[in-house]
């Protein structure tokens, strides 16, 4: 083959389907039994089940490229949250999407009416300029960032800590200030959004054009040489290129000049019930702070499909990997859902619980460059991934493509 790619996550299909168009054969050698990596769903007793919490931000430059949003079908959530905090709930409303209730918003006692005007200041910021502009500024803590924005500590535990929490698996905020930005501007600039069948099927389209044959499931590599790759099999496939792309961990296992990034995990726990706790396509957040649930949605509001009909699926997402085992775990989820839904909570049928220990690279401050990280490792062995890039779908996809790019111009020199 003229290519090989390790792993069939975001990164990897993203990747293939570029050479692809560009003329270079790829073979795609997945260990696992499909495609997607960490973006999969799964069937379970009818419902569609994603692995871990997860949204696709319509904004994102490369995924508005390369996928086909119609095709997907997306379902948005509406542009604001529920948030719990002195023993009831609080609807908050991006004012800019939706004016009555975001005026409606500003008396919410969610932090003071001085931070929802900051929150407009901190929105523009984030808006100026290109990405690569915004990738560029001098960093810190996004905890640092936002009070040196003067937001009260009052308004960062009740809302910027599970938000941010839920989208960098991060509630003590030590994620880049770029991250920050970056996240606040692609909610910015459009809707977060489920496609109607599961995040699967982001994967699914993305693998859909390449040609028969080109991915190949079970095949677990567990060496990269030069111009091949070795299975698990011990069998071992040549290409004139090799391209990485695990995720980070898996990633530094391989090369050994990659550095492993660090990871955030979560934990997601899935229940059926007879009806909705939440009727609106809102995420619900924790800003009282008590856990374990951050934040919660119900995913069969937004996409019908994902539940059997006459249920909703209710998905409820724990940071990091407790120690405790999934009963105990079950069992405070439901104490602290039960404080806020009441006793129906004691009927809702546990689907299954995912750990997840690594959901994203870990990104603090000098994780992110302006440009990306480096594709190039050594001659003829490259990488792709959200650890080159931000810790996102964008990340996974751009990564991918400029891997891919590397590739072709590599192979076509003199």
């Amino acid at each position: 083959m003229d290519a090989i790619v390790v792993g069939a996550g975001l990164a990897g299909l993203a990747c293939a389907r570029r050479l692809d168009e560009r003329g270079v054969r790829p073979l795609v050698l997945e260990a696992s039994d499909g495609i997607g990596g960490r973006v999969r769903t799964d069937l379970c007793a009818g419902f569609r089940l994603d692995r871990g919490f997860q949204v696709l931000l319509e904004a994102y430059p490369e995924a508005r490229r390369i996928l086909d949003y119609r095709a997907l079908d997306l379902r948005p959530f509406v542009a604001g949250a529920l948030v719990r905090a002195r023993g009831r709930f609080h609807r908050l409303v991006d004012p800019w999407r939706h004016p009555v209730d975001g005026l409606l918003s500003a008396w919410a006692p969610i932090g003071t009416f001085g931070d929802k005007m900051r929150i407009a200041a901190f929105r523009s910021a984030c808006l100026a300029g290109t990405l690569e502009e915004l990738f560029a500024r001098p960093e810190t803590t996004a905890l640092a960032a936002l009070r040196a924005q003067g937001f009260s500590e009052e308004i960062i535990d009740r809302f910027f800590r599970p938000f941010l929490g839920g989208v960098l698996l991060d509630r003590e905020l030590g994620a880049s200030s770029r991250m920050l930005e970056f996240v606040f501007r692609m909610f910015a600039l459009g809707r977060a959004a489920l496609p109607a069948r599961g995040m699967g099927a982001i994967p699914a389209q993305l693998a859909e054009p390449l040609p028969p044959g080109s991915v190949r499931l079970g095949a677990a590599v567990v060496a990269v040489e030069p111009g091949a790759v070795v299975l698990a099999s011990g069998e071992r496939c040549e290409a004139r290129a090799v391209i990485v792309a695990c995720d980070g961990p898996a990633a530094a296992r391989l090369l050994p000049e990659i550095p492993d990034p660090g990871s955030r995990g979560v934990t997601c726990l899935y229940f059926a019930a007879p009806r909705p706790p939440v009727t609106e396509p809102l995420l619900v957040l924790d800003g009282e702070g008590e856990g374990p649930v951050n934040n919660l949605c119900v995913p069969s509001v937004l996409a019908p499909a994902c539940a059997p009909p006459g249920q909703a699926l209710i998905s409820a997402s724990v940071l990091g990997v407790p120690a405790a085992d999934d009963a105990m775990l079950e069992q405070a989820v439901r104490r602290q859902l039960g404080g806020w839904f009441g006793r129906e909570v004691e009927s809702w049928r546990h689907l299954r619980t995912y750990r997840i220990p690594h959901a994203q690279p870990a990104q603090p401050p000098g994780a992110i460059a302006p440009a990306g990280r480096p594709v190039r490792v050594r001659a003829g062995v490259y990488v792709c991934g959200d650890h080159r890039e931000t810790a996102s779908i964008q990340g996974a996809l751009r990564s991918g493509r400029r891997a891919a790019d590397a590739v072709v111009e590599d192979v076509s020199a003199p």
